[in-house]
């Protein structure tokens, strides 16, 4: 049996299915901005790409996070 998504992960589907790019192609966007801070990123997010605040949120969670463990 396999465990369910969990976390901010669990939007991914979502995300690429209502904006059309791969979450891949989110993370790369995150990570070439000029931007370090949670709240900063997603209001970017939000701005200038029009993601909801949720995805937001859970693209810039999971790809800061990711960084932190590298």
């Amino acid at each position: 049996m396999t465990d369910a998504v969990k976390g901010p992960a669990s939007y991914f589907p979502s995300i690429e299915k209502t904006y059309g790019r791969p979450v891949s192609e989110w993370k790369d966007l995150i990570h070439a901005s000029p931007l370090t801070k949670h709240m900063e990123l997603v209001s970017w997010l939000k701005t200038e790409h029009s993601l909801g605040h949720g995805h937001a949120n859970a693209l810039v969670a999971h790809t800061l996070a990711e960084d932190k463990t590298r």
